[in-house]
């Protein structure tokens, strides 16, 4: 496709890439070349030249790493499957061509979606099922997503650099199926400062500077001023605004333009580059509850140390309500967990106490696929830490969410002596309840057993010096 209707012109030749255009996870691929055909000296301006002469826009997977220097591909249309209570997500790499953007780097982007609609009538509507977030690079890999404002959102590109947005589709457990489409507008823009600036003269500048620091002279010593005074400056300084807003340079905006700010966006529709976006909803939904559990743990003094937060206060408690909430809307079951002696792991899926009533709250969750129960004495050993975890799992034992129960006692053991410590409080909870089960973490055998030479061969050992203590094992092999 040409510049006009918002595609990449063809030049690089890339491989394939599976998950981006066609549907089904068989995606077709179109293989091409990108070159610009605009030649620019200086910097270019965005409200007359073709979004796609600025920078390059292109598709990748979910599943695809899109570092600083990846190379542009064809742009292509989105085809996505989904079933209803599902998730499907995609990505939009752009990459400066040219520079538009003055002293702020190649120039600002302005991303905008519309709803996905289908021809019945029905939406996925942008900011509820159809959000964006910018990828962030943490230590040089692409890793946080930054939610993006929408329907409309602004980024700013780097001369040289490759950056991307992540979009996400949420299909409701209601939405009727069918196929729904809608648009992404990428469009190079100015940024508002950028363009009322370079409109201006130096002089203009210069008296526009020179008017609104007389208004903050005026303003800024009124401390300990008598009433009358203050009244006084405060229309002095009411003068001096009414005086720089109707100057030339604002005078636009006095005006009624509604169609004008009609024909602004068509104007920037026309220019901007237009990644359509089809999904498929299946007539089937999937379950609330995930068939695979996911745990997800985080430190509770990373929450306190990040939000400055006491231990136990409402706002703590607060927190963790959030992170647990949060983690569920992506099929994450979540723990919270403080770490002990060594490796030792207090590990709690809910802060409050098996007979508080926001325990059955955080249990019974449908989309909670497994929790931690927290085995107290792995940090406090005193009788009462005992009476505790007897006390608790009492209760929990009697509820029909007790089968979703884990323990969580250590850390990836490295000795005998942690091997044994965890066999024996393992032998404690199963005292009390003996089809509670344990997780185990762990990357490699004791350091002191007999085990085969082959770092391998103990690795895969493991288990078996485990059981039947053990009945969940999570590894990460470093052989």
């Amino acid at each position: 496709m040409d510049a006009t209707t918002g595609e990449n012109p063809q030049s690089v030749v890339v491989p394939p890439v599976e998950g981006v255009g066609g549907g089904g996870t068989a995606y077709g691929w179109t293989d091409g070349s990108l070159e610009c055909s605009y030649s620019f000296k200086g910097v270019a301006d965005p409200a007359k030249v073709p979004s796609a002469e600025l920078l390059y826009v292109w598709c990748m997977p979910s599943t695809a790493t899109i570092g600083q220097q990846e190379m542009p591909r064809p742009l292509e249309s989105i085809s996505l499957l989904a079933a209803r209570n599902e998730r499907e997500s995609v990505q939009i790499a752009m990459r400066p061509k040219a520079s538009w953007g003055g002293l702020s780097g190649a120039g600002t982007v302005q991303i905008r979606c519309s709803d996905l609609c289908s021809s019945s009538g029905d939406r996925l509507v942008v900011g509820q099922s159809l959000t964006l977030r910018r990828v962030v690079p943490v230590l040089g890999v692409p890793d946080a997503l930054a939610p993006l404002d929408l329907p409309e959102a602004r980024i700013n590109l780097l001369p040289g650099e490759t950056a991307s947005v992540w979009a996400s589709i949420d299909v409701p457990t209601g939405q009727p199926p069918g196929q729904y489409e809608g648009h992404i507008f990428v469009t190079a823009v100015k940024t508002e400062t950028e363009s009322l600036l370079q409109s201006f003269g130096k002089s203009e500048k210069y008296q526009l500077y020179k008017e609104l620091k007389n208004c903050l002279d005026v303003i800024e010593p009124v401390d300990e001023k008598p009433l009358e005074e203050v009244v006084g400056k405060v229309k002095c300084a009411t003068s001096t605004l009414k005086k720089v807003l109707s100057s030339a340079a604002f005078q636009e905006f006095y005006q009624d333009n509604g169609s004008a700010d009609m024909m602004d966006e068509d104007a920037l529709t026309s220019l901007s580059i237009h990644v359509k976006i089809n999904i498929t909803v299946w007539e089937f939904t999937l379950p609330q509850t995930p068939s695979l559990p996911a745990v997800f743990g985080i430190s509770e003094t990373v929450i306190e140390d990040r939000f400055g937060l006491e231990h136990g206060s409402d706002g703590w408690y607060n927190a963790l309500d959030q992170h647990f909430n949060w983690l569920l809307r992506y099929r994450i079951s979540p723990f919270f967990c403080r770490w002990g002696d060594g490796m030792r792991i207090l590990a709690y899926t809910c802060p409050w106490p098996a007979d508080h009533p926001k325990s059955d709250e955080y249990y019974s969750n449908p989309r909670l696929a497994a929790y931690a129960v927290p085995y107290a004495p792995i940090l406090y050993r005193s009788d009462a830490a005992k009476v505790s975890m007897c006390k608790e799992l009492e209760i929990l034992k009697s509820k029909v969410h007790w089968p979703k129960a884990y323990f969580y006692l250590w850390d990836e053991p490295l000795n005998l002596e942690q091997y044994e410590m965890i066999q024996s409080m393992s032998s404690d909870i199963r005292a009390y309840a003996p089809d509670a089960r344990v997780l185990t973490t762990y990357y490699c055998g004791p350091s002191d057993a007999h085990l085969p030479a082959n770092s391998f061969e103990a690795f895969v050992n493991v288990p078996n010096l485990l059981r039947p203590h053990s009945q969940i094992f999570c590894t990460s092999s470093i052989v």
